[in-house]
C-alpha cells in the first residue's frame, strides 16, 4: 500500500507558494474557492489512490498536522 508523503518534494518550496498565490491573484472569494476545488480534484485524480486521498483529507483537517501547522503559520 502506498502512503501519503508529507515531506516537501519541491527543491524550493517557496516557489510553489508563490505560484499558488499568483494563481489566486485578482480572484474574488467565490472564483478563488472554485479554483481550489478544481485543483483538489485535478490533484486527487493525478494521485489516483483513494486511500491516500482520504489520508490527505484527514491530515488537512487535523489541527495536529505538521502540514496544517505550516500552512496556518504561513497564511495567518
Amino acid at each position: 500500500m502506498n502512503t501519503l508523503n508529507t515531506q516537501s518534494n519541491f527543491a524550493v518550496p517557496d516557489d510553489f507558494y508563490e505560484h499558488l498565490i499568483e494563481a489566486h491573484r485578482d480572484l474574488s472569494p467565490e472564483p478563488s474557492h472554485a479554483m481550489n476545488a478544481a485543483l483538489v480534484l485535478l490533484l486527487a485524480n493525478h494521485i489516483g489512490d483513494l486511500d491516500i486521498v482520504r489520508d490527505a483529507f484527514q491530515k488537512a483537517r487535523s489541527e495536529e498536522s505538521r502540514v496544517g501547522k505550516e500552512c496556518k503559520s504561513r497564511w495567518s
